[in-house]
């Protein structure tokens, strides 16, 4: 029949006069207990529970009644009539007053609407005619929910011990409910932190509408009614007429002929209207008896005090419930969820070890986390971060790039500095190079001691003493500068290391064409009548080295000036790790520098190998022409190598390239004299050297 029988049932008027009444059409007579009192408080309650419909055929008004008691709901009257009675027996709460209350009874929602009318009504068949000023009840939350439209209008407050549902927080719909029992988004909140706390990410509910059995034997089981361990219903009934008990010791306040609350006139305890209960129930605070705090926020709801209760099963199969803890919504964040430290949990199946409740285990850092459509949100997958990112918490939704310095751990959980290369001392490759190059600076060092304790010799003296001696110079230069290139790039060392060895390489060929020159004049001197000799003596061979070296210094200042090389962290050509190399600065500087070089070195080539078949006593001619084919040949070669080469190995090219070709200037030109002059001292003679003595045959 539902809300139609209730809409029937039920007929609420509005009076012309200053009060407002509800006239009831149908049965009355719901109210089971009452006790008069100066100011009357209401409550409804289903204390029986299964009902009968009686159906008439339409032809009078149909009705059931109820014809089984409702153990829970009975206590609950029962609360509420022991309150009472504590209330009076108090002399510091509502003196001079005393606080009546008319308790009914209904079972279905049509007899609960008509039991809160007759409540509202203040008439019923005992001839009851006081006015309630404050309703309570009911535990159904839909109950509650009806009964709230009708208050609403007539400004009663209503006050619920058991109605949790959220909807009932909304103050435009319901503006004059109230409630002692937490609402259900209260509950939600708290299973939240219970499952944070604990990390459980899976859960399963079990409840049940209602147990079987407004056919027991009592001497051998517990009832609802009979049980008295715990209370935590009753408490918010007792909670309830506390409130209303407080509401009215506010209003009846009077200070000065005001009330202090509200600043208002007094009123006395004949003036009372519900309307006024209901501005002083929204500023009530109080704290119980037994500490509980009870207050309101905007919305009419009351702190949220719950217990955690642990079932743990005893030997003889019954279930003991032990309370483990609190979860009150009073404390500050972080406080709210406390469970006794004292108190053992056991978990099902009697473990005592705390289960995962998970439909998947959390994805570590370094994965990400994945939504599966075809899943539950709370099961997901896990991938791993891509190359060069990482998630440093659990369950990351994302994966975030390293910075271009730095490059992920393989957890992929962290971003390291990526490890710098360059070419250095320590490592084998760099500990060679500096050994050939230290090796070529003593070879040089020692042919130099040779020619100089030879140089009144007539093979040193033959072949310019003078340029051998700065050719030697200039190549000890060459294999310090291939030192500059090893080593952690810096500013200077970046300058330092091109301009070093353009210049150096410059003085080396310089002198070779001094000496390529001087071959060719040496022959053409040996012609009658030529006097060329004195042209390109002494004195303008230096300054042929100097032109020629001045040329490289002043292409070298130019690069520095405009662009000059500098250290620069490569991080292109390796992801996970980073070349420390000196950048060229100005290209164009770099390929000027190289070019001078080889085009002196092509120059030299093409004089010593037209003197490459002067007479044998000038062998030096063929010596050059072999140096200088080697010299080309290694910086041919370098160019491509030099592109191609990763990392630290384009400086190890560049610096092979200057080792190799300054071992073949010193190896083909002095090596060949230094072997006459320490194995072969009878050919180092003039007669020798003019071809005079023919050579030995073996």
């Amino acid at each position: 029949m539902g809300w139609i029988t209730v809409i029937f049932f039920t007929l609420l008027t509005r009076t012309k006069s200053e009060n407002q009444t509800c006239k009831v059409i149908g049965r009355t007579g719901f109210m089971e207990f009452s006790k008069e009192g100066d100011l009357m408080i209401g409550g409804v309650f289903s204390m029986t529970s299964t009902r009968k419909l009686v159906d008439n055929g339409y032809q009078k008004f149909p009705y059931s009644y109820c014809i089984k008691w409702n153990d829970r709901e009975l206590r609950f009257a029962r609360t509420m009539i022991f309150t009472v009675r504590e209330i009076n027996r108090d002399a510091t709460l509502l003196p001079g007053v005393s606080l009546g209350y008319r308790v009914y009874n209904g079972c279905g929602s049509e007899n609960l609407i008509l039991a809160a009318v007759e409540a509202v009504n203040g008439e019923d068949s005992r001839g009851c005619s006081d006015k309630i000023q404050a309703l309570l009840g009911h535990s159904s939350s839909g109950v509650s929910t009806a009964i709230n439209r009708m208050l609403s209008s007539l400004s009663i407050p209503q006050v619920s011990h058991l109605s949790t549902c959220a909807c009932l927080s909304d103050k435009r719909q319901y503006p004059t409910f109230f409630r002692t029992v937490p609402s259900d988004r209260f509950q939600i909140t708290g299973l939240v932190q219970l499952m944070k706390y604990f990390d459980w990410r899976w859960v399963g509910i079990i409840y049940s509408p209602g147990l079987y059995s407004e056919e027991e034997d009592l001497r051998t089981v517990s009832s609802d009614y009979t049980d008295v361990a715990f209370f935590r219903e009753e408490n918010n009934v007792y909670k309830a007429v506390y409130l209303v008990a407080y509401a009215l010791h506010a209003l009846l306040k009077c200070e000065n002929g005001s009330n202090p609350t509200t600043g208002k006139p007094c009123v006395t305890k004949n003036e009372v209207q519900p309307k006024l209960v209901l501005e002083h129930i929204k500023y009530v605070n109080f704290t119980t008896a037994n500490g509980a705090k009870v207050f309101f926020d905007e919305n009419g709801d009351s702190i949220a005090q719950y217990d955690l209760v642990n079932w743990q099963m005893k030997d003889d199969g019954s279930a003991e419930i032990v309370n483990i803890g609190q979860y009150d919504t009073s404390f500050p964040e972080g406080e709210k969820l406390k469970l006794k430290k004292d108190t053992k949990i056991v978990w099902g199946g009697n473990y005592n070890e705390m289960p995962r409740s998970v439909c998947r285990e959390p994805c570590p850092p370094g994965t990400r986390k994945a939504i599966n459509k075809n899943k539950p949100v709370c099961c997901f997958d896990c991938f791993e971060c891509p190359e060069g990112t990482i998630s440093n918490q659990t369950n990351s939704p994302d994966c975030m790039i390293c910075p271009p310095e730095f490059w992920p751990n393989e957890k992929r959980d962290r971003c390291l500095p990526k490890p710098t290369e360059y070419l250095s001392y320590k490592e084998i490759m760099g500990a060679l190079l500096t050994g050939f190059g230290l090796t070529g600076v003593f070879l040089s060092l020692l042919i130099s001691i040779i020619f100089l304790t030879h140089k009144e010799t007539p093979i040193v003296r033959a072949n310019n003493s003078e340029l051998s001696f700065l050719l030697l110079l200039s190549l000890k230069l060459c294999f310090l500068c291939s030192l500059t290139f090893i080593g952690r790039p810096s500013e200077w060392s970046c300058m330092l290391r091109h301009t070093a060895f353009g210049i150096t390489f410059v003085l080396c060929i310089s002198c070779v064409l001094g000496k390529t020159i001087v071959v060719l004049m040496a022959f053409r001197a040996t012609l009658p009548g030529s006097n060329v000799m004195k042209w390109f003596g002494p004195a303008q061979q230096r300054l042929s080295v100097l032109t020629f070296t001045l040329i490289q210094v002043v292409i070298c200042i130019l690069w520095l000036t405009i662009n000059p090389p500098f250290p620069r962290m490569n991080m292109k050509y390796y992801k996970e790790k980073i070349i420390l190399e000196c950048a060229l600065g100005s290209a164009v500087g770099f390929w000027a520098v190289l070019g001078y070089i080889g085009l002196l070195a092509v120059l030299c080539f093409i004089l010593a190998f037209l003197a490459r078949k002067l007479p044998d006593s000038f062998n030096e001619a063929k010596l050059i022409t072999f140096s200088m084919l080697i010299f080309c040949a290694v910086w041919i070669a370098f160019i491509p190598a030099y592109v191609s080469s990763p990392g630290k190995f384009t400086v190890a090219v560049e610096i092979f390239a200057i080792l190799a070709s300054s071992f073949g200037l010193l190896v083909c030109i002095f090596v060949p004299k230094c072997y006459i002059i320490i194995f072969r001292p009878e050919q180092n003679s003039k007669k020798h050297l003019m071809g005079k003595i023919p050579p030995r045959t073996l």
